[in-house]
């Protein structure tokens, strides 16, 4: 259990000193409530280019039962309320634009049962991905949704992430098969369960996976298991062209081949990488595949999607099947974020993306590489490309407001461009408030079918306001 947060003397918060709501909450929690000024800028303040927006209050919760008794004082002052994980979230989803209190769940890490022989558990909010990995690393199961932060579990539930590993396993969607929610009148609710499928009534799993906390507070979390492979290989193929590398992703895929994760960086993804974690792979588009099975299948299937790879170009392969090898690869894979900033120090940073349909994907990667280069601003590219979901990581001088707004022109354009493919404005970073704007575009009526769903189940409009929806 995390340790609970010291109260401060000198509490420096935007909410009056005799703020009812306020005392309430420090007499449910203690010393597990903070209204310093640091602690609340740091749950106001998200690892992408947002304007940093502090709540009045965090609650640190450490049981349902706990973020109910919170959620029901905010709903009798009508006060709002933003949940908080482990504050990785891109598209500004933890920032808190009018105040209120919020609910960090980060002290939510127990895990409250494993069930081997169904492939299954259940794991309180708070949960790392990592963390829970390591506890299960005597079973001989794993979970491999692996989005490169180490996020909590609950927070990648309520954003439906994915990761590296989403063209084998899925993404938190297909993975969460129950859920246990506070609702914004503070009922506890729990949805779904452990059996493999069921048709008793609505889906309302899927429903509040992916609502960013604007339904409701996810407290617990029922994730499918896998067994850990026998055999993982992984390997390295430089290209010629971005094309060419594009191209063979999409026969790869076409041709059915079970790659487990295939990524894709551009030369200027792969400069920052070289420079960050000390690898000396050519300045040249290149793929990160990985494939998992038995030795000989997956050598049979990394033989095959190194042929189709040579047939675009693809040279210098590198397999690497020792975990040491393997490890030092996809860490500088997941090390990007930081890897580019590093590009540009006293830079910040903002990620996006967008995922199509892989048949469209050479077209809507390079259209992107030729936009970004003719209006000259720094985004090295990456993807998840075996699923048709590419990110941009724009690194920005904050003292250049042009080049933000060079970046928005590019975003924007990048987005309609993806939505005219068939795709969406975000394949796994989220809604938030940086991308609401595109709603309308990618769903037209169905948004206004979303807004009912949230005024039914939060009338007062107090979960996470001004995320995915307009109220």
């Amino acid at each position: 259990m995390a340790e609970a947060a010291p109260q401060e003397s000198a509490p420096d918060s935007t909410a009056a000193p005799d703020d009812p709501l306020i005392e309430a909450l420090r007499g449910l929690l203690g010393e597990r409530l903070s209204t310093a000024r640091a602690v609340r800028e740091h749950h106001g303040d998200d690892l992408s280019f947002h304007a940093m927006a502090a709540p009045d209050a965090v609650a640190f919760a450490q049981t349902t039962e706990e973020v109910a008794a919170i959620m029901k004082f905010c709903a009798e002052h009508s006060r709002p309320v933003v949940p908080f994980g482990a504050g990785t979230s891109l598209e500004g989803q933890i920032q808190a634009p009018e105040g209120g209190v919020c609910i960090d769940l980060s002290g939510m890490q127990q895990v409250l049962e494993v069930n081997q022989a169904d492939l299954d558990c259940r794991v309180q909010a708070g949960v790392t991905r990592k963390a829970l990995n390591h506890h299960l690393r005597d079973t001989g199961l794993f979970f491999p949704i692996d989005p490169g932060a180490d996020a909590s579990l609950g927070g990648m539930a309520a954003t439906s992430a994915s990761g590296t590993n989403a063209v084998r396993y899925g993404t938190m969607r297909e993975n969460v098969m129950g859920l246990t929610v506070v609702l914004a009148d503070g009922r506890i609710i729990r949805t779904g369960g452990r059996s493999r499928k069921s048709s008793a009534g609505y889906d309302l799993t899927r429903l509040f996976v992916g609502s960013e906390g604007t339904l409701g507070i996810i407290t617990e979390v029922q994730l499918r298991l896998y067994g850990i492979p026998e055999a993982m290989t992984a390997g390295v193929c430089s290209f010629e062209t971005l094309a060419g590398a594009v191209d063979a992703v999409i026969l790869t895929i076409q041709s059915g081949i079970p790659v487990a994760r295939i990524e894709l960086l551009d030369e200027h993804q792969v400069d920052a990488v070289n420079r960050y974690a000390k690898l000396d792979l050519p300045l040249k588009p290149t793929l990160f595949y990985e494939f998992h099975g038995t030795e000989t299948w997956a050598s049979e299937q990394a033989e095959l999607a190194g042929e189709i790879a040579e047939g675009f170009g693809g040279a210098n392969f590198q397999w690497a099947t020792k975990q040491e090898d393997r490890n030092k690869l996809w860490q500088a894979r997941h090390d990007v974020w930081f890897a580019n900033l590093a590009l540009k120090p006293g830079a910040k940073g903002w990620a996006t993306d967008v995922c199509v349909p892989i048949s469209r994907l050479a077209e809507c990667i390079l259209e992107t590489r030729k936009d970004i280069d003719e209006t000259g601003v720094l985004a090295p590219i990456v993807g998840h490309v075996g699923d048709g979901n590419f990110h941009l990581s724009f690194i920005l001088d904050p003292n250049a407001p042009e080049e933000l707004e060079k970046a928005e022109a590019v975003n924007e354009r990048m987005v309609m461009r993806a939505l005219s493919m068939g795709g969406t404005c975000t394949g796994e970073h989220g809604v938030g408030s940086s991308k609401k704007k595109f709603l309308q575009a990618e769903h037209g009526e169905a948004v206004s079918v979303m807004r009912q769903l949230k005024l039914a189940l939060d009338p007062q409009n107090l979960m996470n306001p001004g995320k995915i929806l307009t109220v």
